[in-house]
């Protein structure tokens, strides 16, 4: 009886033994693709949208500093919305962060271009973004200094819309948006 007992023990822990080792197996291949894929990006190569399915977020958020990078600033914004409440609190306010540098970046090019009404606009969503990161990580460094350049943008372009408009209104907002100093605290 205690023969037959050890035997069967003997074969639980084999088979225990068994599931862990494919287990870690089947999470280093995970951990090697991604890896993968995040060096293809990183090589400025591009990855088709299939390849992507089941990938976790760090990928898309590689892929969308990667479509960043190429000024693809609406497929960057749609590849971090796929992502947005998944992971860690860190990754969903990374996420939220590079949002909001996607729509800041691509804020300041239409700002270049004259078109004001779209860089305001776009420009507040960059502020959410921030905001959104902030919510999630309050020490998070960099959403709180990209916060500050967005908010210091929004008064520039009210200034230059103004100015195409009534002259007399700019002398009105020049003065606030000349106020110098640092937002103190947190949105």
């Amino acid at each position: 009886m205690i023969k037959s007992i050890r035997h069967y023990t003997y074969w639980i822990v084999l088979g225990i033994a068994l599931v862990i080792s494919f287990q870690s197996v089947f999470s280093l291949l995970q951990i090697s693709r991604t890896e993968q894929l995040i060096t293809q990006l990183n090589q400025g190569k591009d990855i088709a949208e299939e390849r992507l399915k089941n990938a976790p977020p760090e990928v898309y958020i590689a892929r969308a500093s990667y479509l960043t990078k190429k000024h693809r600033y609406k497929e960057a914004q749609a590849s971090l919305s796929k992502i947005m409440n998944q992971g860690s609190q860190k990754i969903q306010s990374i996420s939220q962060y590079n949002l909001g540098n996607t729509y800041l970046l691509e804020a300041m090019e239409m700002a270049e271009s004259m078109q004001i009404n779209e860089a305001t606009a776009l420009a507040a969503l960059a502020k959410q973004a921030y905001k959104q990161a902030l919510m999630l990580n309050s020490q998070y460094w960099d959403a709180k200094y990209n916060l500050e350049v967005a908010m210091r943008l929004l008064p520039e372009m009210d200034r230059i819309t103004m100015e195409r408009d009534d002259p007399i209104a700019e002398k009105k907002a020049k003065l606030w948006a000349t106020v110098p100093g640092f937002p103190r605290g947190l949105p």
